[in-house]
């Protein structure tokens, strides 16, 4: 995927989520939402030098899988035989095979800056993903679409910040939860519909604070709470209660 393609994505997500448009690049993206994600990193293909993605945390020995796979189908990998004397000339033997292979991407389309990608289209540097379209800085999610930031979550669309979730929708910053839509700064909640900062309740809508508000007063605070996140201070104050 290219930047502009990547950042009309996350227009939509903005759009869905926050109802404005989003104005930051990609560089400062990743740091609202993505760096402490585990996500692919950058390496360079120990056989042709070309820069390529993995997620492996070792390792100095790297190849892409199309690179594998042009060796596989030209050369293949089986070795003349040679003595082995001693274990120094078994490692050297292991080394110069034993690269770890990156950018495994299976039946998918439209993928880049991404590691272990199956079944999916239109992703940019995530990982571990299954069945999900439109995805960015995003690790072990399935069955999901329009996601910005989120990790280990299923059917989840148009979502940022989402983790250990399901069945989420149009919502910022959930944790452990399920069913929760137009929602923002939600943990361990189910059935959620319009609420903000609340944990450990069930079936609720409009409720902030695990407070029930009229729902006129409700989109009063919530425009206040978007106004906040757009400011420069959303950050340094949340870290004192998150």
């Amino acid at each position: 995927m290219d930047k502009s393609s990547v950042l009309e994505i996350v227009n939509q997500i903005y759009q869905a989520v926050f109802d404005r448009d989003n104005f930051d690049d990609l560089g400062m993206l990743y740091k609202k939402y993505a760096k402490n994600i585990r996500l692919p990193h950058l390496v360079k293909d120990s056989i042709s030098g070309d820069e390529t993605w993995t997620t492996a945390s070792h390792g100095n020995n790297f190849i892409t899988n199309q690179n594998v796979s042009e060796i596989d189908n030209d050369s293949g990998w089986m070795k003349p035989n040679q003595r082995i004397n001693e274990m120094v000339d078994l490692l050297d033997l292991w080394r110069e095979i034993n690269c770890i292979t990156t950018e495994r991407v299976y039946d998918s389309i439209n993928v880049s800056r991404s590691d272990t990608i199956y079944a999916c289209e239109n992703v940019y540097q995530s990982t571990d993903c299954r069945g999900c379209n439109n995805i960015i800085y995003t690790s072990s999610c399935g069955d999901c679409e329009y996601l910005l930031g989120c990790e280990r979550s299923g059917n989840c669309n148009f979502c940022i910040n989402v983790s250990d979730s399901g069945n989420c929708s149009n919502s910022y910053r959930v944790v452990c939860s399920n069913k929760i839509l137009n929602s923002m700064f939600i943990q361990d909640c189910f059935d959620l519909y319009e609420c903000m900062f609340c944990a450990h309740i069930t079936s609720r809508r409009y409720c902030i604070a695990n407070m029930e508000l009229e729902q006129a007063d409700y989109y009063r605070v919530k425009e206040l709470v978007l106004n906040w996140i757009f400011t420069g201070s959303f950050e340094g104050l949340l870290g004192d209660y998150s």
